[in-house]
């Protein structure tokens, strides 16, 4: 089974209800920015970030919603002027956990520019609640969902080729 948020993000309307629902989960933990792996955690990242509360000394534009990305090298990082001031409160935002991967690459990212990663979210955890991240993590959805390494996969097994739609691994049969 694979979980596609952009499906449900696609529409405005549900996104910010989805993420007003996500940012009332850590609306007492004083976020100072969110940031986001792109591609999945964008959307909802910047719309949780719409819904918390204006931080202290903030400029007037709400609460910062940036993104780190993969470079040439596949590695996580941070650009396109994207920074965080020192001991920044971040919430590290993602659509859906499967591993946590990406959100611990992001929370590396966070801390490698200075910032302090307060607490993690998403809107699934197919985890089963088997991630365990350094933070408060918390999803608005656990949705449990088995996955398989290729030689254990029953489908696999049977001569089926997985469908990962906007997934950043990408297996052929």
């Amino acid at each position: 089974m694979y979980v596609q948020c952009a499906q449900v993000l696609q529409y405005p309307r549900f996104a910010e209800k989805l993420g007003h629902g996500l940012a009332g989960l850590f609306a007492n933990d004083r976020i100072e920015a969110v940031v986001s792996p792109a591609m999945g955690g964008l959307i909802i990242g910047q719309e949780v970030a719409r819904a918390l509360p204006e931080p202290a000394g903030s400029i007037g534009g709400g609460t910062p919603a940036l993104f780190v990305e993969r470079d040439a090298s596949g590695n996580m990082t941070m650009r396109r002027g994207f920074q965080l001031k020192p001991g920044q409160r971040v919430l590290v935002i993602e659509d859906v956990w499967t591993t946590g991967g990406s959100t611990l690459e992001a929370m590396n990212v966070v801390e490698e520019a200075g910032g302090c990663v307060v607490a993690a979210g998403a809107l699934i955890d197919r985890s089963g609640g088997k991630i365990e991240f350094p933070v408060e993590a918390q999803a608005l959805l656990d949705l449990p969902i088995a996955s398989y390494e290729p030689e254990d996969c029953p489908l696999c097994r049977e001569g089926s080729a997985a469908v990962k739609p906007g997934s950043r691994f990408v297996r052929s049969a």
